[in-house]
């Protein structure tokens, strides 16, 4: 059977690289299997492995509550954000040049990850979210210190229709001298959502400019949604 790394770099990533530049986002095909989901799932009762518990309510960030993890990273959540990252550098930095700012990304996470160390982030970010039904994550932006990679993903290892309703994905994209656009992500067990972590380039009448876009979880209806949550850069 592949590995998770071989099946991340055979994606379609042109077609991929196409649909983040063009709405900010794109949804892969099942990428990790039903076995892979259950494992990280079952991660989730565990306190070793963390570096901390978050509980929503208490910062009214919504209702749910979701872990970091501390390194060493899982094996799969370290194949998913190393395997990944080199195939996102590419938007990452067209964005850079189109927006004209100066500094460019380096193309391995491992090297990324030391531009985060000369700014004092050495935490690492990846998590796991939990909700049951009632419960919400609200719009947001996952920043975490001076140096932040505008892409992250979102691996869903909940089935939608099956182990909960509702709880879809919304991102949110503020447009200029308008109002803000929505967008409502349903996807199944093992796929993965890339998207904009804070904004991206978007080509207007003048060139190009920045549209800022946060991300949230509409309201769990029934039954219990995990996801997995891969951030590129570390946190202080």
């Amino acid at each position: 059977m592949e590995t998770v790394r071989q099946r991340i770099q055979g994606l379609d990533w042109p077609g991929l690289w196409e649909s983040i530049q063009q709405n900010g986002y794109a949804l892969t095909p099942v990428v990790l299997t039903a076995n892979e989901c259950k494992e990280l799932v079952g991660l989730y009762a565990e306190d070793k492995g963390f570096r901390s518990h978050i509980i929503m309510a208490r910062y009214r960030f919504g209702r749910g509550d979701y872990k970091y993890f501390e390194y060493p990273l899982p094996p799969t959540v370290q194949e998913i954000r190393e395997s990944s990252f080199p195939q996102l550098v590419s938007v990452a930095n067209r964005w850079n040049e189109q927006l004209g700012v100066k500094g460019r990304f380096p193309n391995t996470h491992a090297a990324f990850l030391k531009l985060c160390k000369k700014q004092y982030q050495q935490r690492a970010t990846p998590l796991l979210l939990h909700y049951e039904a009632g419960d919400f994550n609200c719009l947001h932006q996952d920043v975490y210190g001076e140096i932040a990679f505008p892409l992250q993903m979102t691996c869903f290892l909940s089935e939608a229709g099956q182990d909960y309703e509702g709880g879809e994905f919304v991102l949110v994209e503020q447009q200029p001298r308008a109002q803000s656009k929505a967008e409502v992500v349903i996807a199944g067990q093992g796929q993965i959502l890339i998207f904009t972590t804070r904004y991206r380039a978007v080509k207007g009448k003048r060139g190009f400019y920045r549209a800022n876009m946060r991300h949230g979880v509409s309201q769990v209806r029934r039954g219990t949604r995990y996801t997995l949550g891969i951030i590129f850069h570390d946190s202080k």
